[in-house]
């Protein structure tokens, strides 16, 4: 009894003290329908680059990393995807987290993406959308609103497509995730 009590005032200490220094696993996912929380990061040029800048446009949000296989298995889809409807206001913005720059630059250029990649160099984006896990993607129309929420490697040209058709249309929000 006496080490049962003992073990969890530990755990709970542990967990207090990832939280408090940044090192927490997300706080909470932001919920569909809701707008998206602004945030600030720096892109590979070394610019700020904001959330709200780019209201009026639909916005794939997907959170990554080099290491992570359904991460990279998903980024020529969400390529092909910008090349085709960024004239009609698709931005995708890429949040690395927690990696080296330099590797993260020459994956990017091995790649040929030409999307934005944002630097989450302390994870505090990550924390603030709720991701625990990668890849994680969240849908944003042009008002700031959460449309959809991705998560586990699914997204596909045509499963982009079809999100971004159905906000453009108001359907109905949705979440998804890989079980």
């Amino acid at each position: 009894m006496k080490i049962s009590v003992v073990a969890a005032v530990l755990g709970m200490t542990l967990v207090g003290v990832f939280v408090v220094n940044g090192w927490s696993m997300g706080s909470r996912v932001p919920v569909v329908g809701t707008p998206a929380e602004d945030f600030q990061l720096v892109d590979l040029n070394g610019n700020p680059q904001r959330l709200g800048d780019y209201r009026g446009k639909v916005v794939l949000l997907n959170f990554w990393a080099t290491w992570c296989k359904p991460c990279t298995t998903e980024m020529p889809a969400m390529q092909r995807t910008y090349d085709k409807l960024r004239e009609k206001g698709f931005v995708v913005l890429a949040v690395n987290e927690l990696e080296d720059e330099t590797e993260v630059r020459e994956h990017i250029r091995q790649f040929g993406h030409t999307f934005l990649v944002l630097m989450d160099r302390d994870n505090k984006v990550a924390n603030q959308f709720g991701v625990y896990g990668l890849p994680v993607s969240f849908f944003i129309d042009e008002r700031g609103v959460v449309r959809e929420y991705i998560k586990g490697g699914l997204l596909t040209e045509q499963k982009i497509y079809e999100v971004v058709s159905r906000m453009q249309t108001q359907e109905p929000s949705k979440a998804a995730s890989l079980k």
